[in-house]
């Protein structure tokens, strides 16, 4: 089975503003800004700025009411559906449903008294609110800690449950549900029996996940693999620092699955003793200049001309280094062959080709 042909497991579909959520949906890429929500016009810019990446769905914390009152000229000026983060205040999810806010991120347990939960659901029925559920293995209830004895998969997913039977108690089954840890090993198993065990889409992540080197790979590992497995319909690159990083990486771990088509990727060699041209800047130079490219494209950085094409026969277009020349070859056929020099602006001319010619 190819990759492209993932089976996604079977979901309720809903939508979070103009972005479908579900199986019969793409997976969506969401992030969560970093600057202090109170600042509009800051706000904005980052959302812009991760739309321009490739984001599509933006989460805000909501810590305070001064927050919940800036989520009105947010959401008049995002780009994005946005979704607000609420802990435990639920005149904060109240006013935040009140200013146009397309999703809400908050787990009702922790509300308090049923009827604010109440209040808050009828809100959200009233303007089709979804709401996200969001379990933390470092968050768990204490009675759950108990009773299993410390963190588990078994009392995430509990944890969950008791969540969502307070919202379908309540007539409300617009549920996302999120169960992430630190812990890559945990997180699979708490995604995975709950994905069997709820009939609501699943947003996944490892929570945590650090710097971009070890949160990437950690990242690439944990929501990944569930991916492989159908499992995930929206999904979030956990970052220390700049969220900006988190949707490149997103993105990859998509396209390297097959489940998506567009952007730009690129083969490159691991070089090695036959490699006769210095291939990471010029591998790097087409990386940065395709980061924001839609169309769907696969291009190969290759160090040896003797087997770079052939080795590369599945890329829609490529360059294959040698002793001060290379070759640049279309679909593993050359087409050039070019002084080292020229080999960056060669692959741009056939690039602009393989577009004209719809390839």
């Amino acid at each position: 089975m190819m990759a492209s042909e993932i089976p996604r497991r079977k979901t309720k579909n809903f939508l979070i503003g103009a972005v479908g959520i579900g199986d019969t949906y793409p997976i969506s890429i969401q992030s969560m800004t970093n600057t202090d929500t109170r600042d509009v016009p800051a706000t904005l810019r980052q959302i812009g700025s991760l739309k321009n990446m490739g984001c599509e769905l933006i989460r805000v914390a909501v810590p305070d009411q001064e927050a919940a009152g800036a989520l009105a000229g947010i959401v008049r000026g995002s780009p994005l559906p946005v979704i607000a983060d609420i802990h435990f205040d639920y005149q904060l999810a109240l006013r935040s449903i009140q200013n146009g806010v397309h999703g809400l991120r908050l787990n009702p347990g922790n509300i308090g008294a049923k009827w604010k939960v109440r209040e808050v659901v009828k809100a959200a029925l009233e303007r089709k609110t979804p709401i996200r559920i969001g379990v933390n293995s470092g968050s768990l209830e204490k009675n759950l800690l108990e009773k299993e004895q410390g963190v588990t998969s078994r009392a995430m997913v509990e944890s969950a449950a008791g969540h969502i039977r307070i919202l379908e108690e309540l007539g409300f089954d617009l549920i996302k549900v999120s169960l992430k840890a630190s812990h890559v090993p945990l997180m699979l198993q708490a995604y995975r029996e709950a994905a069997r065990k709820f009939p609501y889409p699943l947003h996944l992540g490892v929570t945590e996940a650090g710097l971009r080197e070890t949160g990437s790979v950690k990242s690439a590992v944990g929501i990944g693999t569930l991916l492989a497995e159908g499992i995930g319909d929206t999904i979030r690159v956990s970052l220390t620092g700049d969220p900006l990083p988190e949707i490149k990486i997103a993105k990859t771990i998509l396209r390297t699955l097959g489940l998506r088509k567009k952007g730009v990727e690129i083969i490159a060699c691991p070089t090695c003793g036959r490699t006769q041209i210095d291939l990471e800047p010029i591998a790097r130079a087409i990386e940065e200049k395709t980061a924001l490219w839609e169309d769907p494209l696969t291009i190969a950085v290759m160090g040896c001309a003797v087997n770079g094409p052939g080795e590369a026969r599945e890329a829609d277009v490529g360059i294959a280094g040698g002793k001060g020349e290379g070759l640049v070859f279309v679909k593993g056929k050359i087409v050039r062959k070019v002084p080292e020099n020229a080999l960056l602006a060669a692959l741009w001319e056939e690039i602009e080709k393989t577009k004209e010619k719809g390839v």
